[in-house]
Parts: C-alpha cells; structure tokens; sequence
C-alpha cells in the first residue's frame, strides 16, 4: 500500500528502547530476580495479543526477513497456534457469557500454553530483535489494571514490593500511536485501533488498503481541497 509507516514505526522503536533501558536495569539492581536465559522459552507460549501499531511492525519485519520454505513453515506454525488460540478464546467467551467470573477466566487464560511460531526448534526467536513489548517486559514485575504480575520462573519475592511497569500506560501509548495512524490515514475502519490479536494472526493478515479501508482517490482529493 502507498501509505508510509515509518514515521510511526519510529514512535514505536523508542517505546521499544525504552523498555529494553527498564528490563536491563531491572536485570542489574536484581539479579536474583531475573531469571531469564538463552533457552528458556516459558513467554513464547504465553497468551498476548499486539496493537495494531505491534501487529504492523511485526508483520513488516517478517515479511522483509523471511521468503521460501522457512516463510511457508512458519506461517503453518502460525496457523495453528492461531486456530488453537481461537478455540480456547471462544471456550473463554461462552464461559463468561454464561455468568462466570471475568477475573477466574483471566486467571484460566493465563495457564495455557501454545508455542509462538516464531520460537524454532533451537527454542530461540528467529525474530527476536524485533519482538513484541510483551515479550521485552516479560521476567520483571508489571501491573495490569492494578494487579501485578511476574513470571513464575522469576525470583522476584511474593510480597515485597518492587519497581513496576504499568503495562496500562504501556498500552494506551500503543493505542494513541495506532490511532493517529488510521487518522494519518484517513482510514475507514477506525475501530481497528482497539485491535488487539496474537502474533500468529498478525504474521500471515494481510494489512492493505482493503484492511483499513482506504481510497487513495478520496485521500489525494480531501489534501488538494
């Protein structure tokens, strides 16, 4: 599509930068906390979804490093960890349409596994430099909505407190950058900026101008007025 997203994938970049500065201190002031490794793939089966803004960026990357049989590969990994992930978020919507709990699915939801097809068989990403903040937070203490959370694995102590991501004000960023996207874009499909889908759908949607939406026409017309 003729839309250009770099502006916007650079606004994401320093988020990026910014979270790497915030896990690297986190990893010096507590060593015994932080507990992540090469070959350690416990976040490559979490269930997360991406922004648009991610979703986009992501996509992007491996559309420009990957071709061929290691291409097709990963995309039928993607296929099935996405349709694994739709059969568990549906049991999880029938759940709650039925009057259970929100926060016992969230709990529910956050035990199960389906590997990222992007982890290989090294259990290493063969994207790693360009994974998502999910990925680049995980291991260290973060809220959502005001309850924290850590990874199991981690050594971070049960009830002594710690500094903490809010993921919150993480995510709103994410949103307000997706959403003056759609508007720099004069895209019809707004609603796409609460987007949120796992990384298996964002590596095989195709994001064209169908996607959002949009008539270069319209768009070209509405800048000469």
């Amino acid at each position: 599509m003729e839309f250009d997203f770099t502006p916007y994938f650079k606004r994401y970049e320093v988020l990026v930068q910014a979270a790497d500065q915030v896990f690297a201190r986190m990893t010096k002031e507590y060593p015994d906390g932080v507990a992540c490794a090469v070959g350690c793939s416990d976040c490559c089966q979490a269930l997360f979804d991406l922004t648009l803004i991610e979703s986009l960026y992501i996509n992007r990357h491996f559309n420009e490093m990957f071709d061929g049989k290691i291409r097709a590969d990963i995309q039928e990994a993607a296929n099935v960890a996405d349709r694994k992930i739709a059969r568990i978020k549906r049991e999880a919507y029938r759940r709650l349409q039925k009057g259970e709990a929100e926060n016992k699915i969230l709990a529910d939801l956050a035990t199960y596994r389906v590997r990222c097809p992007l982890l290989n068989e090294d259990d290493q990403c063969d994207m790693y430099a360009f994974r998502p903040l999910t990925c680049r937070f995980y291991g260290i203490p973060t809220a959502i909505g005001g309850k924290g959370h850590t990874c199991g694995k981690s050594g971070f102590e049960q009830g002594r407190e710690y500094p903490t991501v809010n993921l919150d004000a993480v995510y709103q960023q994410l949103q307000q950058i997706s959403s003056e996207l759609l508007r720099d874009m004069r895209a019809r499909h707004i609603k796409l900026v609460d987007l949120l889908i796992p990384v298996s759908m964002a590596l095989i949607t195709l994001f064209d101008d169908e996607y959002f939406a949009v008539d270069y026409k319209d768009t070209r017309a509405a800048g000469s007025e």
